[in-house]
């Protein structure tokens, strides 16, 4: 599109006209994302002619220029009108999006879905929850969130035979889950000791020296590491698909629960979220097959995610039922 800006008649009347020597013209290109206007000659410099007229034309350039400058406004406000009506995300509580994405590769069955969970660590604070400081009672994630008043919930990483340690380290405040710290390369760690610490991350321990950050913090889940802090799929192939519960972290440092119920390879699942519109920055794994699970209040709605694995036997088996399990990661809202 191109805009041709003109003087007025009367303007133009005020002008000796055989002293112009110059058109100049305004040209919009416009796309998507941007508009940019470049203002270039034809010719050669604008001159004007009458000395005495000056001051008023002077005035009139300045009328057309704001003028000019409005009917660009006009373009660009519908324009982030439109980005904003394009975002994935549904705030569903102060401080917490909502995105169900649809998978580019699909999944054998289910609705190849991925539910993500933005949280701001600002704004709310995570919770482990674990039935070895609890009485030794495992719940569902549902139990867990209700029973806690959590306003979301996910699985605090993979747990041991005797159904109550974690496999890597875990520990809340005082109490120790799990003392040892294993090989995998990812941490989370929370509730930090004052504000000079981040509120939440998630540590890679390739990029950072885990032991030199470990004093600022009360609350760690350790795991194994999916995404890397250069934005790497670090997961091996296998064949093996099963529904997902990970825990990322986002660029602006908010913390994500992600979460597939469709059955994925877990290598093919982290390509698939590091295409999503989500600005990853690293990610860990927390659970699969059945005992995968997310649980969220939208509203006055509760919503209950569960997960199983691909062959039919076990999905006839396991699919209508939600498994307890002994740790979870969940959140309540910060008293401000």
């Amino acid at each position: 599109m191109v805009i041709f800006a003109t003087f007025p008649k009367k303007l133009s009347n005020q002008i000796d006209k055989s002293k112009i020597s110059n058109t100049v013209y305004f040209r919009l290109l416009a796309s998507p994302n941007y508009l940019n206007i470049e203002l270039f000659q034809r010719q050669k410099c604008l001159a004007f002619a009458n000395q005495n007229t000056k001051r008023g034309t002077l005035q009139r350039i300045i009328f057309l220029y704001r003028f000019l400058f409005i009917v660009f406004a006009a373009f660009l406000l519908p324009s982030a009108t439109v980005t904003a009506q394009n975002s994935p995300w549904e705030e569903i509580n102060e401080g917490m999006h909502l995105a169900e994405f649809d998978s580019p590769i699909k999944s054998k069955t289910g609705d190849s879905k991925i539910t993500i969970l933005k949280i701001d660590p600002e704004i709310y604070e995570f919770k482990l929850l674990m039935a070895s400081e609890q009485e030794g009672d495992a719940r569902s994630v549902r139990q867990w969130a209700e029973d806690f008043q959590l306003v979301a919930a996910t699985n605090a990483g993979m747990y041991q035979k005797d159904f109550l340690a974690s496999v890597g380290y875990m520990k809340s405040f005082s109490h120790i889950n799990n003392p040892h710290l294993n090989k995998n390369n990812t941490v989370f760690a929370f509730n930090p000791k004052d504000s000079t610490a981040k509120p939440a991350q998630i540590i890679d321990r390739t990029c950072q020296d885990f032991e030199s950050i470990k004093p600022d913090y009360h609350s760690f889940v350790q795991s194994i590491r999916m995404v890397s802090c250069q934005q790497e799929n670090v997961w091996a192939k296998q064949p093996t698909r099963w529904s997902i519960a990970s825990l990322g972290a986002d660029k602006s440092g908010n913390i994500l629960f992600m979460f597939s119920r469709s059955p994925y390879a877990v290598h093919d699942f982290i390509n698939i979220v590091l295409t999503l519109p989500i600005s990853l920055y690293n990610a860990m794994y927390l659970e699969g097959g059945s005992k995968a699970a997310l649980y969220f209040t939208k509203g006055d709605t509760r919503v209950e995610k569960f997960g199983n694995f691909e062959t039919a036997a076990e999905r006839e088996s396991e699919l209508g039922n939600a498994w307890p399990i002994p740790n979870v990661l969940g959140i309540v809202k910060k008293d401000n």
